[in-house]
Order: structure tokens, then sequence, then C-alpha cells
């Protein structure tokens, strides 16, 4: 499971980063994620669901749904 595929305001943590390129993998662990952490989608942009409002770590981010792809995670219960 991705980013991409949580529903709004559900929570899950990051187990890895997958990016298609060493560029964007770069990018996102620059921006903060690492494993381990825990993410909520916040919401969705209203044309084509982009960006994606995503919290990590007491902050929120836009993301566009090819990043949020690279963002594999599990679930919270």
């Amino acid at each position: 499971m991705h980013i991409a595929d949580l529903a709004e305001g559900e929570r899950a943590r990051v187990v890895a980063i997958a990016a298609p390129s060493p560029e964007l993998e770069a990018k996102l662990r620059e921006i903060g994620f690492c494993e381990g952490d825990e993410v909520q989608l916040l919401t969705r942009g209203p044309l084509g669901g982009q960006p994606l409002a995503v919290r990590l770590n007491r902050r929120v981010i836009a993301m566009r749904k090819n990043e949020a792809a690279a963002v594999q995670v599990e679930a919270l219960t």
C-alpha cells in the first residue's frame, strides 16, 4: 500500500521508500520521510485528486500522486 492509496483521514506507518529514481528518493528523504514515521492523508485536491495533503511528524506536506506512490506504508489499526 502507498500513501496515494490511503483514504482521507487514514493513518499509516512508512515501511519503505521505493522511488523509481534516486533523485525522487533523495527528495522524499530530504522532506523528512523515513521508515517508521507515521503519516496521515488529510485531504485530496479538487482537480484530479492532486495535490495530496499529508501530515508527517507534525508538518503538513503537499505531494503529487507519483511522489505519494513512492512511499510504501502499512495502515495503523
